[in-house]
């Protein structure tokens, strides 16, 4: 999808319908905007801006036709720590650079890439910021005093536990009001922006009842301007970009997670199909810009973007819409916000961390008692008790391990003789008193890879007089192969040759042959050698052993065992020929 072509048939009752939509996302969007920006250690205008500036410039130049581009609540203990730990200015630098990885990863076609990331780890860090964000309100809610937010998890419950005892009643009373406003509005009228109408009602009843007895936006971060900031490149150097490149990376593969699954879910929504790189480059772009003007990290907020489609968009007008609304109220009734009670936004939080929870995914993944759940759960408890940044890293490192242990375990190597009452070879022919001791034939299945190579060189045979001198292998069921398994199957080559013997491969696969081919191995076990059809190789492999050892013989693995194990030794190849075409073993001509 072009640029352009998101724009194609668009009428003026598709921009009516823009800026129905577009005006209440965006009347939406001022409270979400102001408590993410709170919630993650800066002041709420910050939130306001992003909004503005990156809502308008994702709907530009993104890659989905409804995405509503904001900052997000997934975004908070990330910022919160960044700050914390760096700095508000280390912080916008730590979004552009962000933006400029987004940008390359869109650039490289590697938005497809993003959706390969286990859902037990997705979930997981969404569970885990979820707690955090819930449990990061509670002080707000119950109105504490003289409270000192920690980027530790443990801090800060040990914190509202020192402090417990400065709850305030009028806190409690507002943010239970604006919690039920906003619950009633989820149940009974779910068109309406519940958090809004909450922030509203709250707002009136402290400003009447209780005025000066609770906290509010004024009071702890000063009035909020009703202009754009001025525009201000921060200092960036060197040693600033190397110490900020962990947590700008998490900032990215998170903003790109996030935007792209809201682009997912808007696709099954309209039945669209969003280009996810061009999504990628327009959230570098947003990012890009969006500091420049104090804004934030941004990225697609999966709720707001719903609630766009249901109210009728039809392009990404409603998008740059929705922040021109932002705007004109931000000019128009930015001093009354100052007037917005703490209490009041602590409940709004918490009804987005209950949201994006996850919770009954994460209890289906936890009861499969899995690897998956052992995945699920400690990056859970590392977003929780340790950092996201760790959490991601270690989640997915655990579930690149299990992957290569299943993948592993999925690789079987068993030998196998022809079945007479069939047409195929199978395992249970092979027996202490059934087997030949000059032709070994074996099924692999599975990938041929690292995590396999222990249970091929196990399975297949070592050297020695009493080994077999001829290997069969049937491929047609290895779909991969690495170098580690190319590494296994040379050294099967050179055993044998070594002992006089040959391997022959049937039915490979493009993707193994393909490997052999570049490494050379192709050439050392000879093009000759080489079938298509099982039954091709046997006749060959009969023909390649010592006829001599087959004289009394009494293991009968094929029907000619019978006439070799009492043939002298210079039978001739063309008898053997006359044999086959025979159909002595007619069966193994079909495609085995």
């Amino acid at each position: 999808m072009t640029g352009w072509g998101r724009f194609q048939g668009y009428t003026l009752s598709s921009l009516r319908k823009d800026i129905i939509s577009g005006t209440i996302v965006g009347i939406i969007a001022i409270p979400l905007g102001m408590a993410f920006a709170i919630a993650s250690g800066v002041k709420p205008e910050y939130g306001i801006y992003t909004t503005i500036i990156a809502g308008i410039l994702i709907s530009l130049f993104g890659g989905s036709k409804f995405q509503i581009g904001g900052p997000t609540g997934a975004f908070i203990p990330i910022l919160f720590a960044i700050g914390m730990q760096y700095g508000y200015e280390n912080l916008l630098i730590a979004g552009m650079m962000a933006g400029v990885f987004l940008v390359i990863m869109g650039l490289l076609k590697l938005g497809v890439l993003i959706k390969f990331i286990p859902k037990p780890v997705t979930i997981g860090f969404t569970a885990g910021i979820a707690v955090i964000i819930f449990s990061g309100q509670i002080a707000n809610f119950l109105g504490l005093r003289d409270m000192t937010r920690h980027e530790k998890f443990l801090d800060n419950m040990r914190e509202i536990g020192v402090h417990i005892s400065t709850i305030n009643v009028y806190s409690i009373l507002t943010a239970a009001l604006c919690l039920v406003v906003v619950m009633l509005t989820i149940r009974f009228a779910p068109r309406v922006p519940g958090s809004l109408i909450g922030l509203l009602f709250a707002t009136v009843l402290a400003a009447l009842f209780f005025s000066g007895k609770v906290s509010t936006i004024g009071s702890a971060y000063g009035a909020i301007p009703n202009t754009l900031p001025s525009f201000h490149f921060p200092v960036i150097t060197w040693d600033r970009m190397v110490s900020l490149i962990r947590p700008a990376f998490l900032i990215a593969i998170l903003g790109a997670i996030e935007s792209l699954l809201s682009a997912v879910v808007a696709d099954g929504m309209t039945g669209e199909r969003h280009n996810s790189n061009r999504e990628l480059i327009g959230q570098g772009i947003a990012n890009i810009i969006a500091p420049l003007f104090g804004g934030i990290p941004a990225t697609g907020a999966i709720a707001r973007t719903a609630t766009n489609i249901k109210n009728g968009a039809t392009s990404p007008i409603s998008g740059v819409i929705h922040g021109v609304v932002v705007f004109l109220i931000l000019l128009l009734f930015a001093p009354y916000a100052s007037a917005i009670p703490l209490a009041a936004m602590a409940p709004i939080l918490m009804v987005v961390a209950w949201n994006m929870s996850e919770r009954k995914e994460f209890l289906h993944l936890l009861k499969t008692k899995t690897g998956d759940s052992l995945v699920l759960l400690i990056t859970f408890l590392l977003t929780v008790f340790a950092d996201l940044t760790l959490a991601v890293e270690v989640g997915l490192v655990l579930a690149v391990v299990l992957f290569v242990k299943r993948m592993g375990e999925v690789h079987g190597v068993s030998k196998v003789l022809p079945d007479p009452s069939s047409v195929k070879v199978a395992a249970h022919m092979v027996t202490d008193n059934h087997d030949c001791p000059q032709i070994g034939i074996y099924n692999v299945e599975g990938p041929l890879f690292f995590g396999a190579a222990y249970k091929f060189d196990h399975t297949m045979p070592g050297s020695g007089t009493d080994e077999s001198t001829v290997i069969l292998l049937r491929m047609a069921k290895v779909p991969f192969m690495d170098t580690t398994g190319e590494a296994n199957l040379a050294g099967l080559v050179k055993q044998l040759q070594a002992n006089g013997g040959k391997l022959m491969i049937s039915s490979i696969q493009p993707q193994p042959l393909s490997m052999l081919r570049k490494t050379g191995l192709y050439d050392s076990i000879g093009a000759e050698h080489f079938y298509e059809h099982t039954g091709e190789a046997i006749n060959d492999a009969l023909r390649a052993i010592d006829k001599s050892k087959c004289a009394g013989c009494r293991h009968s693995a094929f029907r000619e065992c019978s006439a070799l194990s009492g043939l002298d030794e210079g039978l001739s190849q063309h008898s053997f020929k006359g044999r086959a075409k025979a159909g002595v073993i007619p069966e193994l001509r079909g495609g085995i």
